[in-house]
């Protein structure tokens, strides 16, 4: 494709730039150049349907006027985890994006295939996100991977991806980054400000593990096929920060030092269900668990042959099973550690009373 020639110089663009430093470059894609102070919207091709309908990814370009690091957010690379449309919709509405520096890509819909389906998967049943970097000849997902890839990854300094729990499961909001490999993620997922910061290793076949060493930070929050405006709102709020972090904006008037504390979790833990039955949760997400606490029981149907699922470690509970209906070894329970929670309790705290308040006013 067209776009690819831009890839190395636009990479060697500056991480976090000062801004007003000097004039901004054109970025080709799908083979549209966007000249500097533009904003448009591109189709990238697909492979059609076999009804012979067209597909294509719907592409949103901001080419500031000034340079500046280029970043891509992305969602629905799972069709059915729409939290992240939305928050790229109000994102692109942002008026403080007339002051961009640099360039914005937003990808609203990666896996079209999956959107209309309203499914997780591709139509062959492959899972996007364990597909890449993708090749043009391949599968496929692996043509579709190659093309985000080739068309926006490579030609971005920074990234934000964005996804919910599968279906039938929520997720607290928190960022997913792997420290260990990559201990430069920290700052800019502090900057996001999520009550959850987990120490996340990448697994093969994902864009995580596929950008070679860009900043991509993970955000996690809500559930498929569910607007929750909690997770939209910390998830378009996260997004900014990070921009205003690398000076692609200016810092808001509003704006003041203090930021909702991260909690930095280096493990999490799955529960499974011990039986098969229906279950009763007892712990909220975002609840601090602690060694040897029941975080639910389960029964069966005559409220008879009940077991209780205990939590083997402390931490916080960031995923949940929202089916109460279970067979045994399903994951049910999602649960956070790290050496201490009494800063968990603090940071998930403050998080809740950062977004919730607005609900609150907004009813009186």
């Amino acid at each position: 494709m067209e776009g690819k020639s831009t890839g190395s110089s636009d990479k060697a663009r500056s991480r976090a730039g000062t801004r007003g430093a000097k004039r901004n470059t054109a970025i080709s894609i799908g083979g549209v150049e966007v000249q500097p102070g533009e904003r448009c919207y591109i189709d990238l091709p697909l492979p059609p349907l076999y009804t012979h309908t067209s597909v294509a990814m719907p592409v949103h370009v901001i080419n500031g006027k000034q340079a500046g690091p280029a970043m891509f957010v992305t969602a629905a690379i799972h069709g059915d985890e729409i939290n992240g449309i939305e928050i790229i919709r109000r994102l692109l509405a942002t008026k403080a994006l007339s002051r961009l520096a640099g360039t914005l890509i937003a990808v609203p819909v990666v896996n079209v295939y999956g959107f209309v389906s309203q499914s997780r998967y591709l139509p062959d049943r492959r899972d996007l996100n364990r597909s890449f970097p993708g090749s043009e000849k391949g599968s496929m997902a692996a043509r579709l991977a190659d093309t985000l890839m080739s068309e926006i990854v490579d030609k971005c300094t920074h990234g934000i991806d964005l996804h919910t729990a599968a279906e039938g499961r929520a997720n607290l909001p928190q960022i997913r980054a792997d420290l260990e490999k990559h201990p430069e993620l920290q700052k800019l997922a502090e900057a996001f400000s999520p009550p959850i910061l987990l120490d996340s290793p990448t697994r093969e076949g994902t864009l995580r593990d596929a950008i070679d060493g860009l900043p991509l930070l993970l955000y996690e929050a809500g559930e498929a096929l569910r607007f929750d405006d909690l997770a939209i709102r910390a998830g378009l709020k996260g997004i900014l920060n990070v921009m205003r972090y690398l000076n692609m904006l200016p810092q808001s008037a509003k704006q003041t030092d203090k930021r909702s504390k991260t909690w930095i979790a280096n493990n999490s833990v799955w529960m499974r269900a011990p039986q098969s039955g229906i279950l009763r949760s007892r712990v909220p997400l975002g609840g601090i668990v602690t060694e040897d606490m029941t975080l639910g029981l389960i029964s069966d149907p005559f409220g008879e042959a009940e077991q209780a699922v205990v939590s083997p470690v402390s931490g916080v509970l960031i995923g949940i099973t929202k089916l109460p209906l279970v067979h045994e070894g399903e994951a049910l329970y999602h649960v956070a550690t790290t050496k201490s929670t009494s800063s968990a309790a603090e940071a998930v705290d403050e998080f809740h009373l950062e977004y919730e308040q607005p609900v609150i006013k907004r009813l009186k």
